[in-house]
């Protein structure tokens, strides 16, 4: 006889899923001080990790986190749950970082800088007091890792945004299109272009038993 309780469990997991996201936004929507703490644990770190990746100016990404949440708060009262949580939470980091560099390139390359002190860019891990690691950075030692992250910002921004949520946040290619208000076919081919300008931009500056291995998947 086939045992039908697999299925029954995993639909028991996504209806308690879906209702614990239920009250964490009723409680943002009360205004809950407990939902809002739960919200930041949650959340902090890969709205962080998008941020500071999908920006030409690393230093000014704690401040778009802030804006990140900042719009989330005034705004979880239009959220309807068409997408899931996460995706709604993710497609506001991503437009703020995109409309964050739109103003960098506009208004912050015209500035003539007055240190003479070159300043080195600074990660997430700079701005966080303890922050989580990724798969990808727990494979990587330092020097491998600062490397591939020069490349990655040297990749178009829009191959890098859909490279960086699908290689590093681990995302569906059907949440990068909620996220991204993109087709399936064009996450695929975005994601098929920012892995191949990753390699050109890492030929040569990595050995090739420590060059980062990013094959196309074609399915999940």
């Amino acid at each position: 006889m086939a045992d039908t309780t697999v299925g029954f469990r995993f639909d028991s997991c996504a209806l308690a899923s879906h209702q614990e996201e239920c009250a964490l936004v009723e409680g943002l929507r009360a205004a809950d001080n407990d939902a809002y703490e739960t919200l930041i644990q949650r959340y902090e770190q890969p709205v962080f990790n998008i941020v500071s990746r999908l920006m030409d100016d690393a230093t000014d990404a704690a401040d778009v986190s802030q804006e990140v949440f900042l719009k989330i708060f005034r705004n979880v009262g239009s959220f309807r749950g068409d997408s899931s949580l996460k995706t709604w939470i993710y497609r506001i980091a991503v437009n703020e970082a995109r409309n964050h560099r739109r103003w960098f390139n506009r208004h912050r390359r015209k500035e003539v800088g007055l240190e003479t002190d070159p300043v080195e860019p600074r990660g997430y891990q700079d701005w966080l007091p303890d922050p989580g690691r990724s798969p990808f950075e727990v494979t990587l030692d330092h020097e491998t890792q600062s490397l591939i992250e020069a490349a990655l910002a040297e990749v178009n921004p829009k191959f890098r945004a859909a490279l960086v949520l699908r290689e590093i946040e681990g995302l569906s290619y059907e949440e990068i299109g909620e996220i991204l208000e993109i087709s399936l076919g064009t996450v695929k081919s975005r994601i098929l272009r920012g892995r191949d300008a990753l390699r050109k931009h890492l030929s040569g500056r990595l050995e090739p038993a420590r060059a980062l291995d990013w094959s196309p998947q074609l399915a999940d």
